[in-house]
């Protein structure tokens, strides 16, 4: 099912990606030589330390233990015999020998006879007088980098060689091999590919494969090897490939990072919905910097998936999302997650993450608290997202895509930061509310304060929220909160005496339709309070709803203060 929906995404996507043999590789240095073969100078082709320019050669060629040179381009070892570990003659041969077949092929393409004519010399020779080029030092320093590979420029021409379109198609490679067979993932007749091309990841070795077959290890079946265990033609492999690395590459917008993991998501029709669930999903997950509204982006993914859960936005019951969640491991690339859904299904399941999250905020200038990075930074030291526990953030991510229960972690995290802290925002808020609407279907938390709600952790959340209250008004003070909120969320009974007595000496300081007010409001809360008195131990859910009750019954003094004013 990946692979066949990695295949349709290359179809769908093709006239932007590479055709069929072509790959946007990253070649880091050129070796400028002249019409003769001569070598002239090295020329740096990296846009900074990290990337270099892409050029759009042949395919790179699947490699095992033997070596398999690339068409005009490769890394030191095959280009020009220079590496760090191990000899690299075989290498330097094999590219040689390829040089010398796509020079037989058209001996009258002067861009190949400079080339051929290059390893005409000897070419220890040439490396000492490469060694003495000024971009030498970093060459060697960066030999280990992905965009170390070299390829040919000739002298006063724009082009490299290995990009030319007269020369890409001069001759094919040996690694595919044998009759047709029925793919499996197109279900076409077409020539098998032997091994499949690395796509690496974050983490991986450069090598790594999303699928790749071992030798006599127990996978070989009816003396079959390699690919031929489960045909892939040649045409499939190079498309859910390709599809693959353009997902993968640097300034992706289908992909996002937590921690070791790399998440994939694509939409199986680039149509108006698809392309606007794409960018959603990286607005809320991508980890940017957002720009001048801060809530623009979170808003605008809210809209979309609104857009397409309503009809607004048309789509169609064929009409699906993907996501794939990959790890590195060892030589090999893990999955670790996939989902397929229909588009309308997924757009569901976000806004319901929406509908959680979603509380009470009377802020002027309202702030994204529901995508990603908020909801982590949160439950972290410092509030730095980066700071989660290892985990949490994977975990968060599955329980939006899947409509599960938010984890535990998640919420024990949060309700442990507001008591170290003693502070607790809408984001906290937030996220105990989803955790246990999640958790309890049958008794929902309104995202407005709801005073009927006979919970009695939410109450003893809310009268907290008037004593301390009160004592603001009283004296600008907020000492009940600072030195009783902890114990009052967890064991009422023992603390509440205390506070209420305090608040007493408290409401004298006010006048008295103020008075009168606050009384009406706490006598409101009591009486709903079981008849055996305040909770002796509130367990952790209770907790959160203690803090829930807390943060609703505040906001809503916030609401009544504005309407007082508005009157």
């Amino acid at each position: 099912m990946i692979l066949q929906a990695l295949y349709e995404y290359y179809n769908r996507s093709k006239d932007s990606l590479p055709a069929f043999g072509r790959e946007l590789k990253e070649i880091g240095f050129l070796i400028v030589i002249d019409k003769n073969g001569n070598f002239v100078r090295f020329e740096d082709r990296r846009i900074d330390k990290k990337q270099a320019q892409k050029f759009l050669v042949k395919k790179s060629v699947g490699r095992t233990s033997a070596p398999a040179a690339n068409y005009l381009y490769d890394n030191s070892a095959y280009v020009f015999g220079y590496s760090e570990k191990g000899d690299p003659k075989k290498c330097l041969e094999t590219f040689k020998e390829n040089v010398q077949a796509l020079y037989e092929a058209s001996p009258d393409n002067a861009d190949l006879k400079a080339v051929y004519s290059f390893y005409q010399n000897d070419i220890k020779e040439v490396l000492e007088r490469m060694k003495k080029d000024p971009l030498w030092p970093e060459i060697e320093k960066n030999l280990n980098k992905k965009y170390s590979t070299f390829s040919f420029l000739i002298e006063g021409d724009t082009k490299i060689v290995a990009e030319k379109e007269e020369l890409l198609d001069l001759l094919g490679y040996d690694d595919v091999f044998g009759g047709e067979q029925i793919c499996l993932v197109s279900g076409q007749r077409g020539r098998v590919v032997e091994t499949t091309t690395a796509t690496m990841i974050p983490g991986s070795q450069a090598t790594a494969k999303l699928v790749a077959f071992q030798v006599n290890s127990g996978y070989d079946s009816y003396g079959k090897e390699k690919g031929f265990n489960a045909p892939i033609s040649e045409e499939a492999e190079f498309a859910y490939t390709t599809a693959l690395n353009h997902m993968l590459r640097s300034d992706s917008r289908n992909k996002f990072l937590i921690g070791n993991r790399t998440f994939l998501f694509w939409a199986s029709k680039d149509d108006e919905a698809g392309k606007q669930a794409e960018e959603s999903i990286f607005n809320m997950f991508g980890f940017t910097e957002q720009e001048d509204d801060p809530n623009r982006n979170v808003e605008q993914v809210r809209k979309t998936f609104n857009a397409i859960y309503s009809g607004s936005l048309r789509t169609s019951l064929d009409d699906k999302f993907y996501i794939l969640g990959l790890a590195p491991n060892s030589a090999r690339i893990a999955v670790t997650y996939w989902s397929e859904l229909p588009l309308k299904d997924f757009a569901a399941l976000i806004l319901r993450h929406f509908e959680d999250m979603e509380i009470a905020d009377t802020r002027k200038e309202k702030k994204p608290y529901m995508g990603l990075r908020s909801i982590l930074a949160a439950v972290t030291l410092g509030g730095k997202s980066s700071e989660a526990t290892p985990n949490l953030p994977e975990a968060v991510v599955k329980s939006i895509f899947q409509g599960n229960l938010y984890p535990y972690t998640l919420f024990a995290s949060c309700i442990r930061r507001i008591r170290a802290e003693q502070s607790l925002n809408i984001t906290r808020a937030a996220i105990l509310k989803a955790y246990l609407n999640r958790i309890n279907n049958q008794q929902k938390i309104n995202v407005m304060l709801d005073d009927k709600n006979p919970n009695q952790g939410y109450l003893c959340g809310r009268l907290f929220a008037v004593l301390d209250k009160i004592q603001d008004e009283a004296n600008n003070q907020h000492s009940i909160r600072e030195r009783y909120m902890n114990s009052a969320s967890s064991t009422p009974a023992a603390v509440f005496a205390t506070i209420l007595n305090l608040s007493y000496h408290h409401s004298e300081k006010l006048n008295e339709g103020r008075k009168v007010w606050f009384e009406k409001i706490k006598q409101e809360i009591v009486d709903k309070i079981s008849p055996d008195g305040f909770p002796a131990h509130l367990d952790l859910q209770d907790q959160g709803r203690f803090f829930v009750g807390y943060y609703q019954q505040t906001q809503w003094f916030y609401t009544k203060k504005e309407e007082q004013t508005e009157e």
